[in-house]
């Protein structure tokens, strides 16, 4: 398991681009929308890592209600797994509460699933996985 990205929720994904362009010295390498999260993402990559900038597409999506309640900040921790099934079988082995009924796909064309934080340490946590192309 390794690091994948850091999510940080924005309420004007062009200004935040800007922001990180200059912050990081490098453009964004993909921007997408998922639109069943309603979102609209866009990636950078820093080193072994990403950031990936969240912005919603819909109020009551989850970033904006996470806006709606916190405002903009770090959304989650996303960590890259070889096999989502197991990992998240060990996980609620472990006593970790899964988000939702089961994987769902997300950015870059990943398998994600998210655990709540209320068990995670007060951070949301996103596994995921690379599909095969």
């Amino acid at each position: 398991m390794r690091l994948e990205h850091i999510g940080i929720a924005v309420s004007d994904l062009k200004a935040a681009n800007l922001l990180f362009e200059k912050l990081l010295g490098t453009c964004p390498y993909r921007q997408e929308t998922v639109e069943a999260e309603g979102v609209t993402t866009s990636f950078f990559q820093t080193g072994e890592s990403k950031v990936e900038l969240l912005e919603t597409t819909r109020p009551d999506g989850p970033i904006g209600l996470f806006l709606e309640r916190k405002g903009p900040g770090i959304h989650h921790l996303a960590f890259e797994v070889e096999n989502l099934a197991a990992e998240t079988e060990r996980l609620v082995g472990e006593g970790f509460q899964p988000l939702g009924d089961g994987p769902r796909p997300g950015a870059e064309g990943k398998l994600v699933r998210f655990f709540h934080p209320k068990t995670t340490g007060g951070v949301l946590v996103e596994l995921c996985q690379s599909l095969p192309h």
